[in-house]
């Protein structure tokens, strides 16, 4: 049976307040840690090679290709080892990754990432939990890791990073907790990707591969062959395009406020097109019915910062589905203007229109205007995006096979919300021993 108790009796540290019987030591204490040296700058082989460029959101959007080195490096630092969390040094950031995350698992890690290989048994997981606590965040930002380059936090620095030592009956208590928390997350987000999978291979199935309409005549268009008697339509004549609020710095806050509203903006969505319930929130005497959507609305990205080599053109065009944040009562959430909401004619295109342009993100970026700053030309977009049409029947047909997989994937994402409340307000309270966990 789970119990908890209050600790009562704490002594102040560096870093935060622990338990009187628990210590704090350093990544250098050979007694429970080796740091693992960097990866290595090129690899040829078979094995992936993962840059922390590839890091973005827990997935990995691109996997470098594999490039000659000069000498074999040793194993140890070629892939990530077991009982060992891994440190992606990314500007102005660490991100912490468990060896045996599919993220890293069986690739070739570059010079971008540092591991601490632990000698106890679940010390690598409470080591993880750790790094993902505020206090260690905060630590590491005023401490160890400064300035704006990647490389900021060498091995040596790595050693003096302070870290709460407990007995291991307790660390695995504290771990097991947490870790059945995190799993239930990851579980129900595996549900939604296989969810959005399957609503993507019935669109492909049907859109693409036109299976379902082998038998019917086929006419050339403008993007190909499609089923005679279907249309290709400029996005502009069957959806409403309608950009968001041109806020002020001012104006937007990390938690809400009285009288403030939902904030919708780039950190909302992802690279792959899909929604990040990553909110901001907004408060301003300028707000007007038009900057405002409602829960389920179509957005895409219409800027991406950063154009340059590998980075050009990976957020422009990239779609979602608005999810409002768990527990939000108000029926409407404000939108920035680096937004484009897409306002549909008929609500059997929501879900045909999505999936369309997931499909096709790669042509919806190439209506760009800018150079430093990418941005969609809308004008040029509304007039010149092709849109595969249907007729009403099919797209009826269709919406309703995939609106329930939809419909879902939201009940996911607002679990998803309320356990990872549950999960941020305990992490910190179990980690620095406030609240103890008696017995599972």
């Amino acid at each position: 049976m789970l119990k908890f108790k209050w600790e009562k009796y704490l002594k102040k540290t560096e870093i935060e307040e622990i338990p009187e019987e628990w210590v704090i030591s350093n990544l250098g204490n050979r007694n429970y840690f080796d740091i693992i040296p960097s990866g290595i700058d090129k690899f040829s082989g078979t094995k992936e090679y993962l840059s922390t460029r590839s890091v973005q959101e827990a997935e990995i959007t691109e996997i470098e290709e594999v490039i000659t080195f000069s000498k074999r490096p040793s194993r140890a630092n070629m892939q990530p080892v077991e009982d060992s969390v891994w440190l992606a040094r990314m500007i102005n950031s660490l991100k912490v990754l468990k060896a045996d995350e599919d993220l890293i698992k069986n690739k070739i890690l570059s010079t971008g990432f540092l591991g601490i290989k632990t000698k106890e048994n679940y010390l690598a997981d409470y080591l993880y939990y750790y790094f993902l606590t505020p206090q260690f965040q905060e630590y590491k930002d005023s401490g160890y890791v400064t300035g704006g380059v990647q490389e900021s936090l060498t091995s040596q620095g790595a050693e003096l990073l302070p870290v709460p030592i407990l007995d291991i009956n307790e660390q695995y208590r504290i771990t097991t907790v947490l870790s059945w928390l995190d799993r239930l997350i990851k579980n129900k987000k595996r549900q939604i990707e296989t969810l959005e999978k399957t609503a993507s291979a019935i669109f492909k199935g049907w859109f693409i591969d036109f299976e379902p309409f082998k038998n019917r005549k086929f006419v050339t268009s403008k993007i190909g062959k499609i089923p005679c008697s279907w249309e290709i339509k400029p996005i502009g004549e069957i959806a409403d395009l309608k950009n968001g609020f041109p806020y002020k710095s001012e104006e937007k806050f990390s938690e809400p406020i009285d009288e403030s509203y939902a904030f919708i903006n780039l950190n909302n969505v992802t690279q792959s097109g899909n929604f990040k319930a990553d909110y901001a929130w907004i408060k301003s005497d300028r707000l007007s019915e038009n900057h405002f959507l409602e829960e389920g609305d179509l957005i895409v990205a219409n800027v991406h910062f950063g154009v340059g080599g590998a980075e050009i053109e990976r957020l422009l065009g990239a779609p979602a589905l608005v999810t409002f944040p768990d527990e939000y009562e108000l029926k409407k959430a404000a939108y920035s203007m680096d937004i484009t909401r897409i306002l549909p004619a008929h609500n059997r295109y929501v879900f045909y229109l999505y999936l369309y342009l997931k499909f096709t993100k790669e042509d919806s970026a190439s209506f760009s205007t800018g150079t430093s700053v990418l941005h969609l030309d809308i004008g040029n977009f509304k007039l010149n995006k092709l849109i595969l049409k249907p007729s009403d029947q099919i797209l009826d047909k269709f919406d309703e096979l995939v609106r329930p997989l939809f419909q879902k994937i939201v009940v996911n994402q607002k679990q998803i919300m309320t356990l990872r409340k549950t999960f941020d307000s305990l992490l910190p309270l179990l980690i620095f021993g406030k609240l103890r966990v008696e017995s599972l």
